[in-house]
């Protein structure tokens, strides 16, 4: 049987969704395939802002305005797998040591030269910067497609990269025409 990619997709948690890791989640899934797929959880910000990363890896912002427009961003738990890591979701895509191209002119990147890009030249342009991602082994996510555990739509750069934390979740309902307050928690099965 032929997998339908998800990538570039957002995955909407049901209401029902008992996993605290993605309970109230938006994921922005990145690769899909018949080994699995990868996401990155977009609406899910940290205590933990730029500045705070860039010092912890030891990159120093290099000028007042670079350090204007990335120090206050938060990072955000991604997912929980490999939290200790970090993954950069940005627009435009560009060249760096480990990048997966998801199409739409995005692209996930977890290799240091993107941040020290940022650092110095206040590039990409647009950044979300996660601690971790999510994953699913191969067959897992359709599994829980089938549960109802997740709403699929198509995603919109701009709820990314332009759309508040906490807007994100109720903007990728609207996508689909749906009020998330207005979901029920019970799900059936025709």
């Amino acid at each position: 049987m032929d997998t339908v990619s998800l990538a570039n997709h957002f995955l909407i948690a049901m209401p029902a969704m008992d996993d605290p890791n993605f309970s109230r989640t938006l994921t922005y899934i990145c690769e899909h395939n018949a080994d699995g797929a990868i996401g990155i959880i977009v609406n899910r910000p940290t205590d933990l802002n730029l500045a705070g990363l860039f010092d912890r890896v030891s990159i120093p912002l290099d000028d007042e305005a670079t350090e204007a427009r990335f120090a206050h961003l938060p990072v955000y738990f991604g997912g929980p797998v490999q939290t200790d890591r970090g993954f950069v979701l940005h627009r435009p895509t560009g060249q760096w040591q480990s990048s997966l191209n998801i199409g739409e002119g995005i692209a996930l990147t977890s290799s240091r030269d993107i941040l020290q890009a940022m650092a110095v030249n206040g590039e990409p342009a647009e950044v979300l910067v996660s601690l971790g991602y999510a994953g699913w082994t191969a067959g897992q996510l359709e599994w829980e497609l089938s549960q109802n555990s997740w709403l699929t739509v198509a995603a919109n750069a701009d709820i990314i990269f332009s759309t508040p934390p906490e807007e994100r979740l109720p903007a990728a309902m609207q996508l689909l025409g749906i009020d998330f307050a207005r979901l029920s928690e019970v799900a059936g099965h025709a």
